[in-house]
């Protein structure tokens, strides 16, 4: 009699655990955030939770605060994906075409060091650089005869300041997507384009773009998320002041849950901080297959 034979078990086996973290850690807690969306419920009164069926949801779309933060949410996503892309697109470009440059792996480490810090670190240290009495920036810009400038307490200066941090930090990201991006190119493809003398552009379009899109659609899409729902560097850095200059959606949401604790109004906003999330994905994902579609 032949033993049993458990090798058809084995993909089971190793699927399983992080099905039953998914969920237990994503599925089961969305469930629920999904559920007290519908109630009235605060834990500061200590009353039961009351059933009050989309109320909740009026009320956060006639609040103007939760649309001024939704606002600067969104340019903040902006501004931060965009400049990072961008840049990121531009340096590993550099690196790319300079692979026999000596000292390339040190630099590219050292490139890569900002994003393997702690948000709420770097907003720890870049709160020290932007001290107006005895920061480092502030003391340079004293050498060329320029004035003390409060950079996270001047309504003027405060969503720059913010915004240039996270560009600091997570430009590295996008290089590293993108220099993956370019790895997926075929080289004999580059070759031949090089051999036939292809314009720059050419190349890009038409050789480049092609392999590349998915991977580089991806980072940015990565990185549109998780802009999105930025809140530990900012509120290290200026806790959504001054006044409400640098305070994001994600900001509010934190404050109403744990400060004000007024969970079923928070698991309302969170619930379409959720679909606004899933819209972006899908707008990606829309372009990506429009790409592809038009190729074909």
């Amino acid at each position: 009699m032949d033993g049993f034979d458990n090798s058809n078990l084995f993909p089971y086996c190793l699927i399983i655990p992080v099905l039953l973290f998914f969920i237990i850690w994503n599925l089961i807690p969305t469930l629920w955030m999904i559920g007290m969306s519908f109630y009235n419920y605060a834990f500061t009164t200590g009353a039961p939770e009351k059933f009050n069926g989309i109320s909740n949801l009026i009320d956060i779309m006639n609040n103007d605060t939760v649309w001024g933060n939704l606002g600067r949410t969104f340019t903040w996503v902006l501004a931060t994906t965009g400049i990072e892309t961008v840049l990121g697109i531009l340096l590993a470009f550099l690196f790319w075409n300079s692979a026999k440059l000596p000292g390339r792996r040190l630099a590219l480490t050292l490139l890569f060091t900002p994003m393997l810090i702690a948000p709420a670190s770097v907003g720890a240290f870049f709160k020290l650089l932007y001290e107006p009495d005895f920061g480092v920036i502030n003391y340079l810009l004293s050498l060329f005869g320029i004035a003390k400038i409060n950079f996270l307490g001047d309504l003027k200066w405060a969503f720059p300041a913010v915004t240039l941090v996270d560009v600091w930090m997570w430009t590295p990201f996008m290089i590293l997507i993108t220099l993956a991006a370019l790895g997926s190119v075929p080289k004999a493809e580059l070759e031949a384009a090089e051999i036939d003398r292809l314009p720059w552009t050419k190349r890009l379009v038409h050789i480049i773009w092609p392999y590349g899109k998915f991977v580089l659609m991806l980072g940015i899409l990565l990185r549109t998320i998780d802009s999105f729902k930025t809140m530990d560097l900012i509120f290290m850095l200026t806790r959504g002041g001054p006044g409400n200059t640098t305070e994001l959606v994600a900001i509010g949401l934190y404050r109403k849950a744990f400060e004000g604790f007024t969970m079923g109004w928070s698991s309302t906003l969170a619930v379409i901080l959720l679909f606004i999330a899933i819209a972006f994905t899908s707008v990606y994902l829309y372009i990506l297959n429009l790409s592809n579609a038009e190729k074909e």
